[in-house]
């Protein structure tokens, strides 16, 4: 009886969820022809409005085409035992459990991949091409495409193998293995991502000697912030959109901006951007967010560990006896609402993060500069300057660009 009451809680709350981030869609997209406030009434002119609005809404109606399909999808493998149909083809290859679960997950996530890839074609070369911003060939988006499933199938196959063989080894101390296994990759990956994986994808190159690398430098070093490593990576072949980032920790921390960024804004305006990311590291948010994510994953081991050997988890997707992946499925769904909510309070804190960075510039007499490179960035990438607040509650990390301008511009904001 059990199992059937597991089973109708796992449904509903897969129904749930999707009806409400149709909810939250839909309102969003009700604000998105909302007066833009007159703080940003320079953000736009009339006919790059105008598109910013078809773009908006032509994306809103592909969102809903591509969610539901992952929804219904979703449903015909619950209702019609889907997923015990894929665990009963791993067992049928081999009797390893390490292999049946590698197996079980290759096949689930296999299928969903290829089902994704129209939907990834149909946004790149038709929606982004449309509006100026995709500048991949196909021959770069299928080599892109190769590489990122391999990469994923390696480190992620990797990973999942160790978290299994843990699991079988004890499930007394499985959480604490598995926690300390996960959290030593997520520091390994802080620290070295962009020169183990970022050079299978983009070149970096070291920005030149010249006025741009000076100003910066003589801001880091105004501002107690020690940095040698500033990097250009070639975004252009992708995309028209510009970002820029900082990544690594420590000795190995760098600056790595577009090239399409640098093509966009002017020295003192990137200087801004930079200075904003130096107010994370001053504000130690990256180590804070980071300790935040390895509590909040400890916890969610624990319970998974608690539960992983239920037979009625397991049975609640068709499977008699206990099973780890059947298990981790059943249990990622019922944790969703969970997750959902600790999102809130996660994304609550990032935005404020974000004002103390922003808050940075001002101390530093760059703040103005800021603001014209947020109205440029928003502008030049389409952005929606009139969220709705419920998906600026339940979704957005970073404060609405009219909260942020207007920090800057009248006084500290906190949430």
């Amino acid at each position: 009886m059990f199992p059937i009451i597991l089973f109708y809680a796992i449904f509903a709350i897969v129904v749930l969820n999707f009806l409400f981030e149709q909810l939250l869609d839909y309102k969003n997209a009700q604000w998105f022809s909302k007066p833009i406030p007159e703080l940003l009434s320079d953000v736009y002119n009339t006919n790059k409005y105008q598109q910013q609005q078809r773009y908006k809404f032509e994306n809103y109606r592909f969102g809903i085409i591509s969610s539901s399909v992952s929804f219904v999808l979703m449903c015909l493998m619950l209702v019609f035992n889907g997923f015990a149909f894929v665990n009963q083809i791993a067992l049928q290859i081999t009797d390893y459990v390490i292999l049946q679960t590698l197996l079980f997950f290759g096949i689930c996530f296999g299928v969903m991949f290829i089902i994704s890839i129209p939907f990834s074609i149909f946004d790149t070369f038709v929606i982004e091409k449309r509006y100026g911003f995709n500048t991949i060939t196909p021959k770069l988006f299928i080599t892109d495409i190769i590489k990122s499933l391999l990469l994923n199938t390696i480190i992620s196959g990797a990973l999942l193998a160790l978290i299994v063989y843990i699991y079988l080894l004890t499930t007394t101390y499985f959480w604490l293995l598995a926690w300390i296994l996960i959290a030593s990759f997520s520091i390994f990956m802080g620290i070295f991502y962009s020169t183990l994986i970022v050079p299978l994808f983009n070149k970096q190159t070291q920005l030149e000697v010249g006025d741009l690398k000076t100003a910066i430098m003589n801001f880091a070093e105004k501002a107690g912030f020690s940095i040698s490593n500033i990097f250009v990576i070639d975004g252009s072949k992708r995309s028209t959109k510009a970002n820029a980032y900082f990544t690594g920790l420590g000795k190995r921390k760098r600056i790595v901006l577009y090239d399409t960024l640098i093509n966009e804004m002017t020295t003192n305006e990137i200087v801004a951007v930079i200075a904003h990311e130096i107010g994370h590291f001053t504000h130690k948010h990256i180590y804070k967010s980071m300790f935040y994510g390895f509590v909040q994953m400890g916890v969610m081991l624990i319970i998974f560990g608690y539960f992983a050997s239920s037979n009625a988890l397991s049975a609640a997707l068709g499977v008699e006896a206990a099973t780890f992946h059947i298990a981790l499925i059943a249990f990622a769904i019922i944790y969703s609402p969970i997750s959902t909510i600790l999102s809130i309070f996660s994304n609550k804190q990032s935005r404020k993060n974000e004002y103390q960075a922003d808050n940075f510039t001002k101390e530093h007499g760059v703040s103005a500069s800021l603001i014209t490179a947020l109205k440029k960035l928003s502008s030049h990438n389409m952005s929606n300057l009139t969220p709705h607040p419920w998906t600026v509650f339940f979704e957005y990390s970073h404060p609405p660009l009219y909260e942020r301008v207007k920090n800057l511009v009248i006084g500290t904001i906190l949430e």
